[in-house]
């Protein structure tokens, strides 16, 4: 007898498989300054326009090289670097191995003896340890919102007073673009991209105990994120 049954492979396995994979040579491209299509040049400016954002508000409080910041989600090191730059205490992780190996090098490449960072390979959920920032960029769009709940739950546990995520906000206009295969456009496209609505993710907030101290939104052709900073 044949059994057919098929196996149900979880999102962070398939966020895993796909960024240690073929998605990895794309978004390390992607994030850097190599040649690119209009499509994915026009994701890197929306990228780089949230990463400004985030750094920005961080540089406004006027006590950056002061906190320790726990970068949830590295990737390729786009946030990570400019903080430690301007002197915070970074611990960055990601459960890309490939990611985190490429962030090493881009780290190396710009600081000579960064010892204001540290790396891991890790899913969110694993991560320990206490950060008076924490700060979850980009990552939300791969998994549902029950399970984004269940993640955010844990960030909030390891933030003594801040929490900033990202996350691709569920909207009549991006929810009929999704559809159509427009919203992550590709044909190397292999994970899921989940949209959340935002009094979902501010209900999640306030539960563990957050109120919200700033929004920001970057919106371009392909690329939408929805910016939240919360804070105790």
């Amino acid at each position: 007898m044949v059994n057919t049954t098929k196996k149900t492979i979880d999102d962070k396995t398939v966020v895993k498989e796909y960024f240690n994979a073929t998605g990895f040579e794309r978004w390390r491209n992607i994030y850097g300054e190599g040649k690119v299509n209009k499509v994915q040049l026009d994701i890197r400016q929306g990228h780089q326009q949230t990463i400004d954002t985030v750094v920005s508000w961080l540089k406004d409080d006027g006590n950056l090289s002061q906190l320790s910041i726990c970068d949830a989600g590295c990737g390729v090191g786009s946030l990570t670097l400019p903080l430690a730059q301007e002197g915070a205490t970074v611990y960055a992780s990601d459960i890309s191995t490939k990611m985190v190996g490429e962030a090493a090098e881009r780290i190396k490449q710009v600081m000579k003896n960064p010892r204001n960072i540290r790396l891991g390979v890790q899913d969110l959920e694993s991560i320990r340890g206490s950060y008076d920032t924490v700060i979850c960029l980009d990552v939300l769009i791969h998994y549902p919102t029950e399970d984004a709940a269940k993640m955010i739950n844990h960030l909030s546990s390891l933030t003594k007073s801040r929490l900033i995520l990202s996350f691709a906000p569920k909207t009549f206009f991006l929810t009929l673009l999704k559809r159509i295969g427009e919203f992550f456009p590709g044909p190397s496209k292999t994970t899921r991209a989940y949209q959340h609505k935002e009094e979902d993710i501010v209900k999640i907030l306030q539960d563990n105990g957050f109120q919200i101290k700033r929004t920001g939104m970057t919106s371009t052709s392909f690329y939408y994120s929805r910016i939240l900073e919360a804070v105790r």
